[in-house]
């Protein structure tokens, strides 16, 4: 080293020693730039940097120092120190790290105790080190650590001043390790503990998460595998300085820990082999724990629920009684004691020379054993013993459902216990199955037997011989009537185990009885006896007793009737042995209803009740007696019986809920009869379905069960059920009518009316006077007469409700039982009847009527009096209809003077006179009948309310009839409906109709859209909100409600109407500029109307709206007939009235009229028709009318008969008439532009048509004067035009047109709607031969209104007829891309398929050609231009 070096390394050191860091820095740069590699630099460099905190370029001088000298302690502590005082706890845990193992390489045991203490003290601190790594240090101390060889060279410490050094801690715990191991302990312990806890949170919210249970025994097992504690347990039960207590306290953790390991590992697989290790140290910790009394509840728990064995006497007592002294405070403990008590077990073990002395210990009467082993299992829900205990205390106290469940649930246990243990417990197992099986058999026998079969047949395979499992086998083959296998297998039980006595005694007895029942009487009787003599020996078993005894006597019993008596002997013996035995009671009831003479069924009653009270599975007791309350018409009593029957069988174990295909197949199929035929009557009809259905499953050819299944379900509205039950009714019994009759009356719930007729009359046909059917068949009628109404067939409906009138009237000539029903049928009928506007067959309504009015007027009671035209009769009326609707009112009114069964009944009866009534008030022309009428339903409608106040259609009613006169009482009545049934749209919607009857729009439209919302098929509905959006001058949205009305299902003729008016008036204003509205615009007016007018076809609006359709659909003739029908409505009506409004009508409907035979050329008719309407209207309205409205109709309506005459005349050839009468058409109609212009047109026309020059002139005089007067009259002016083509008057024509031409094109266009002028400039040039120019016209309004289809298809018409076929074509399909109107399209067709044809090219071409043309066919077969233009495709494409 050059002296250089030294100095400046002299220099560093002692700039360090008096803190001048940056001198010491600068000479240790010096001495770097001349060696690079010198340490001593790096190092005193490294400290500088540390001075003056410039830290990073610090760690790497040091870095470079433990480079070059990795031993070199001051390069690890300088490093330690910048790490420290940056606060890198981690790097700074490295450093002392390293540091601890230098000094150890080193030997140096104080200086690598300091740096360990260092490093403890730092994990220590929160914010420096975790638990692990606390733990991971403290490990260092341990003698399996690499620092503990030089670090147990340190000396013991000085206990006297423990801080007489500073590594005093390490000293202690390298002498003495036990408190680093328990603080070891504890580390590992918290953290393991929270890793399980915050695994098993995190796992439960995954998706598709296992079960809990397993998410836990999973992370357990990942935790546990890894774990340290078991090392650390066992150093610490090692160590030397360990104390007992500590070491006990160790060995808990340390079972736990293992036990919770070996429940975590899976019994099958690789970890198979690592459970049964484990197994064997947990089996050795807990074993050696019991051998020392250690009290560990956990262990001595294990111990004992970890046993194998078949009985419970198997069980060491001494270690169950050691775990009562143990733990007397355990709820284990507590059952164990009380089991020992129970069995009279002692608590103590005797001395063996005090064992003969010792007696068994009584147990204690005033103690309730029995519960405090149940309430004790309460919280013993995962104890095998606990369970065992429980199942056989359940068996034996024949609680066979509980022992049941608490067996099972042992199964359970056994099953978890197996893949806890991962080692069988065929003992425990088979144990818990012979209990299940013992209590499966007698639980409900048979009901259980297939199951305890199956558990039998397991037993038996691993252990043929055991005795319990034989026995089961034996009752189950003694229940299936198998005599001889189960006498066999009983003797098999005798001979297996002779010592066992209460085994043995039970399987003589049962063979015993198995001989009996196989016809060996006398052996069965001896063998019995042999049994009763070895039990009076024993005290107590007085039930089995009994049993031997009343067998005995059924031996005798069954012996004849000789040995009856002596049977009596042996029941009476039986019940004296024990006086609950139910079974002797049954044959005691037998003997005294059956064998005493004279019998005595007072006593044998009171033996079936006895027996069926003390057991309820006595079927044969609960049958006698059902039997002889259903004599005595007990119902209740009988349904009592039947039900306690079922449940005694255990036909209520799967819940009053369980489907009747889930439930045991009834041993008392008559019970399920019974329960049906109750429910039934109580109208609890699915409760009634189920019993038959049951009841069904044992007798599956029961004819009355299937009856009485099918009226079940028709009741229950399950039609389809019932007529399937009920066909199999019929085929089991088909001379039955009675399942005829059902069938019929279904078919008619169900609609199928003809169908229901059809088997109801053939009933009658061999059974004429069965009443029951007569009303079936009356009432089928009436329905069909419904059904047949609201779809429109009258003629049928008609005859249908006079079937119903005729049919009902026989079933009250054959008896008056029926005169209730019968007249509400007949008054049905007839009010129906008269809604007809037209009878078609008046000879059989009169017969009909005939019948009727004697019975309804010839009585004492006659009442309305006042309203009726009395005395009623056919001869004198030609309204049959009317005439039927009084003798309907006498019906009714007689149906109340019958009286009624009940309140709703009656209720009803009121409720329908009132209808009656009110339809009476509307009907009836005498204005005083009418108030009587109308008062006097509103009363029967209150006194209807009064009987039956919670039926929401009389409320409906009152309502409705207290419309207009009441308001307050018809708002409270809607609102009461809707309390009672707040769920009928027709309340809401006539609440709407009353809101919108006095002008609350906005309650109506709430109304209406709750009863939309309820039934949006309901019409009324729609109707009602249309009218409300008409209300709120919404006319567009009114128009598509009234329209969606129309669509629907039901009808409602007032919507009918009143969307034909709209849409005639929409598309009258519609084509107010255009006259030529499409036809299509008023089919569905003319559909709806068709409908009203067969419904209603007295309504004179209505046919002659109807008329009008006809005529702008093309109809004429069909017009010409509703007008007329409408004429003579108003006729009619005008008579009775003289109303001068109908009068109007009258006289607007014979212009009307007049006008449609003019267009059907029947001018003579017209003619009439005009001279009618002419007639009733002044010539001259009166000085008060002047200025008014009606004036202006009056001179509309007589302009318009006097132009129409005029017209009429001219087609005649009377041409001066005509003339004078188009002259004062022109002066009535002065001040009317309108209908003058068009009187004008046609005045010119005549003149036209006489053809002369001066008539011609004249004519064109009268266009020009119109013109001067009326510059907009576009008529005039293009018939000017007209003219002035057909005179070649170019003149004429200029000053025609010139005008409008020159019109900007919106205002040409809004005064020629049609474009006529368009049309006539183009035939004026194509009439002159300017073929180019009347293109140019054509194409100019193309231009302006590409989107015209029809000024489109002119230009394609005159391009075509330039043989510019291409460029036809193109024209056509951009007008095909804007088309919209269907009409537009058709008339497209035939110019498109000509355009297509001369274009020619291939064969495609040519088919697409013919294919448009026969398409138009199609669409228009009236129109010669569409068959034109296919012949002409056709000969195109031959060519």
């Amino acid at each position: 080293m050059s002296a250089f070096v030294k100095s400046k390394l002299k220099a560093a050191r002692e700039a360090l020693g008096k803190n001048e860091n940056e001198k010491a820095r600068d000479a240790a740069l010096s001495v770097l730039e001349y060696e690079p590699d010198n340490p001593n630099a790096h190092l005193f460099l490294g400290a500088a940097y540390l001075r003056l905190e410039d830290f990073e370029k610090c760690e790497q001088a040091f870095r470079k120092v433990i480079e070059l000298k990795p031993d070199l302690v001051s390069a690890w502590q300088g490093l330690s120190q910048l790490y420290e005082k940056k606060k890198d706890w981690e790097e700074y845990a490295r450093i002392l790290d390293s540091l601890a193992h230098l000094h150890a390489a080193s030997n140096d045991a104080t200086k690598c105790a300091e740096v360990v203490q260092k490093l403890i003290d730092l994990r220590r601190q929160e914010d420096a080190g975790s638990r692990m790594q606390l733990a991971q240090v403290l490990t260092l101390l341990l003698p399996d650590s690499d620092l503990y060889p030089v670090l147990s060279a340190l000396p013991p410490p000085d206990l006297t001043n423990p801080t007489a050094t500073a590594i005093g801690p390490i000293q202690m715990a390298i002498h003495n390790s036990l408190p680093i191991l328990e603080e070891l302990v504890t580390l590992y312990e918290e953290e393991e503990q929270g890793v399980i806890q915050s695994e098993i949170a995190k796992r439960r919210t995954r998706l598709n998460a296992p079960p809990a249970d397993q998410i836990q025994r999973d992370v357990t097992l990942e935790v546990l595998s890894t774990s340290q504690l078991p090392r650390l347990y066992d150093e610490i039960m090692k160590h030397p300085n360990t104390s007992d207590d500590l070491r006990r306290a160790t060995e808990r953790k340390l079972l736990r820990m293992k036990q919770r390991h070996l429940f975590s590992l899976s019994p099958s697989g690789s970890q198979k082999e690592a459970k049964a290790k484990l197994a064997a140290e947990v089996e050795e910790l807990i074993g050696g724990m019991v051998f020392l009394k250690i009290p560990d509840e956990l262990a001595w728990t294990l111990f004992i629920e970890s046993k194998d064995v078949e009985h419970l006497e198997d069980y060491d007592y001494e270690v169950l009684r050691q775990f009562i002294q143990l733990f007397p405070a355990s709820t284990l403990a507590k059952l164990l004691k009380a089991y020992f008590d129970y069995y009279a077990i002692p608590l103590a073990e005797e001395d063996e020379d005090e064992e003969e002395k010792a007696q068994p210990t009584e147990p204690d009467p005033d103690v309730d054993y029995a519960g405090i082993i149940i309430e004790s299992f309460s919280e013993l829900s995962d104890s095998l013993l606990a369970h065992r205990i429980v199942s056989q205390l359940y068996e034996l106290d024949t609680d066979y459902e509980n022992a049941i469940k608490v067996a099972e649930s042992g199964l359970e246990l056994v099953r978890r216990a197996e893949q806890n243990w991962g080692k069988p417990f065929k003992r425990v197992r088979k144990a818990f199955n012979v209990t299940l099986a013992m209590s499966l058999v007698h639980f409900f026998p048979p009901k259980h037997h297939a199951r305890a079969l199956r558990i039998i047949d397991d037993v038996l395979a691993e252990d043929p011989d055991n005795v319990t499992a034989l026995l089961c086998r034996g009752f189950v083959l003694q229940h299936a009537k198998r005599w001889s296998d189960a006498a066999e297998l009983f003797g098999k039980v005798i001979r297996i185990n002779p010592d066992d006595y209460d085994k043995v005694s039970r399987a003589k007895e049962e063979h015993a009885w198995c001989k009996a029942q196989d016809g060996e009487l006398q052996v069965a009787a001896g063998e019995l006896r042999g049994v009763i003599d070895a039990l009076d020996d024993v005290d107590g078993r007085d039930e089995d007793k009994a049993r031997c005894w009343w067998k005995l006597g059924r031996c005798y019993w069954d012996m004849g009737v000789d040995q009856r008596e002596e049977a009596y002997k042996y029941f009476i013996t039986s019940l004296k042995r024990f006086s609950n035995f139910a079974p002797a009671f049954t044959s005691l009831g037998i003997y005294y209803s059956e064998h005493l003479s004279p019998p005595d069924p007072k006593r044998a009653s009171k033996c079936f009740q006895k027996a069926f009270e003390l057991d309820p599975r006595e079927a044969e007791a609960a049958r006698k007696l059902a039997e002889g309350f259903a004599e005595e018409g007990e119902w209740d009593l009988v349904e009592v019986v039947a039900r306690r029957t079922i449940e005694g069988e255990g036909g209520l174990e799967e819940g009053a809920e369980a489907r009747a295909s889930r439930r045991y197949l009834p041993i008392n199929a008559w019970a399920w009869k019974a329960v049906g035929a109750v429910e039934l009557t109580r109208r609890n009809y699915p409760a009634a379905i189920e019993a038959f259905q049951i009841a069904l499953r044992t007798d599956v050819d029961d004819h009355m069960s299937w009856l009485r299944l099918g009226e079940a379900y028709s009741r229950a509205g399950r039609y389809a059920a019932a007529i399937k039950a009920l066909e199999h009714a019929r085929e089991l019994d088909p001379k039955d009518w009675v399942a005829s009759y059902f069938i019929g009356d279904v078919q008619r719930q169900m609609g199928a009316y003809e169908e229901a007729i059809s088997a109801f009359q053939s009933i009658l046909s061999s059974r004429p006077q069965e009443l029951g059917v007569l009303h079936s068949l009356g009432q089928s009628y009436l329905d069909l007469g419904r059904f047949e109404l609201s779809t429109g067939f009258s003629a049928r409906a008609e005859t249908s409700f006079l079937s119903a009138v005729s049919v009902t009237l026989d079933l009250l000539d054959a008896s008056s039982g029926f005169r209730r029903v019968a007249w509400k049928t007949i008054a049905d009928a007839l009010f129906h009847l008269s809604g007809f506007a037209d009878i078609s067959d008046d000879e059989l309504v009169r017969d009909v009527l005939e019948r009727v009015i004697p019975l309804v007027t010839d009585h004492p009671e006659k009442g309305l009096t006042d309203i009726i035209s009395y005395p009623l009769t056919t001869e004198e009326t030609s309204d049959l209809s009317f005439l039927a609707l009084e003798v309907a009112l006498a019906a009714y009114d007689y149906r109340l003077t019958l009286g009624a069964i009940d309140d709703a009944a009656k209720g009803s009866a009121f409720y329908d006179l009132g209808s009656a009534l009110s339809t009476f008030a509307r009907r009836t022309l005498d204005t005083t009948k009418r108030d009587r009428a109308q008062q006097n339903a509103i009363a029967q409608f209150k006194e209807a309310i009064r009987l039956d106040p919670g039926n929401d259609a009389f409320w409906v009613a009152l309502g409705n009839a207290t419309f207009l006169s009441q308001p307050g009482v018809c708002q409270h009545a809607y609102i009461r409906a809707l309390e009672v049934d707040s769920k009928n749209a027709a309340t809401w919607t006539n609440l709407g109709l009353f809101y919108l009857h006095h002008e609350d729009a906005e309650l109506a439209n709430e109304a209406f859209y709750k009863a939309q919302t309820l039934d949006p098929d309901y019409a009324l509905a729609w109707v009602g909100q249309g009218l409300v959006a008409t209300a709120n001058k919404h006319d567009r949205e009114a128009r598509a409600l009234f329209e969606h009305a129309t669509t629907l299902t039901a009808t409602v003729p007032e919507a009918d109407l009143e969307y034909a008016t709209r849409l005639f008036k929409k598309v009258n204003e519609s084509s107010g500029k255009s006259r030529a509205a499409s036809a299509e615009a008023f089919l569905p007016a003319f559909f709806v109307l068709d409908r009203y007018c067969k419904q209603r076809p007295r309504d004179a609006a209505a046919l002659h709206l109807f008329g009008l359709v006809c005529e702008r659909v093309g109809h004429i003739a069909l017009g010409i007939d509703f007008i007329g029908r409408a004429i003579a409505v108003l006729e009619a009506a005008y008579e009775e009235t003289e109303d001068p409004v109908i009068e109007r009508q009258f006289t607007i409907a014979h212009v009307n009229l007049a006008r449609l035979r003019l267009a059907s050329a029947d001018y003579e008719g017209a003619l009439e028709s005009y001279q009618v309407a002419t007639g009733l209207l002044p010539e001259q309205p009166a000085e008060e009318d002047a200025e008014t409205e009606m004036e202006a109709d009056v001179k509309v309506l007589l302009a318009q008969c006097q132009f129409g005459s005029g017209l009429a005349h001219f087609k005649l050839g009377q041409l001066a008439e005509a003339l004078g009468l188009f002259e004062a058409a022109m002066a009535t109609a002065a001040d009317h532009p309108v209908i003058r212009g068009h009187v004008v047109v046609l005045l010119a026309q005549t003149l036209w048509a006489i053809g002369t020059d001066e008539a011609k002139e004249s004519a064109k005089t009268q266009l020009l004067q119109s013109i001067e007067y009326d510059p907009e009259n576009l008529m005039a002016i293009n018939t000017l035009a007209g003219m002035g083509i057909l005179t070649d008057d170019d003149g004429l024509v200029d000053a025609a047109l010139s005008e409008v031409v020159s019109l900007p094109i919106d205002q040409r266009h809004e005064r020629d709607p049609e474009r006529d002028v368009t049309y006539l400039l183009v035939q004026h040039h194509l009439g002159q031969g300017d073929a180019k120019q009347a293109l140019s016209v054509a194409q100019k309004a193309v231009y302006a209104e590409p989107e015209r289809t029809d000024v489109r298809r002119e230009l394609a018409s005159l391009t075509l007829r330039n043989g510019e076929s291409a460029a036809a074509l193109a024209i056509l399909g951009g007008s095909a891309q804007t088309q919209s109107d269907f009409a537009e399209l058709r008339a497209s067709l035939a110019l498109h398929a000509i355009a297509l044809a001369v274009e020619g090219g291939d064969n495609e071409t040519a088919s697409e050609a013919t294919k448009l043309a026969q398409k138009g066919v199609m669409l228009s077969p009236w129109d010669r231009q569409g068959w034109e233009a296919l012949a002409y495709v056709r000969s195109r494409g031959a060519q």
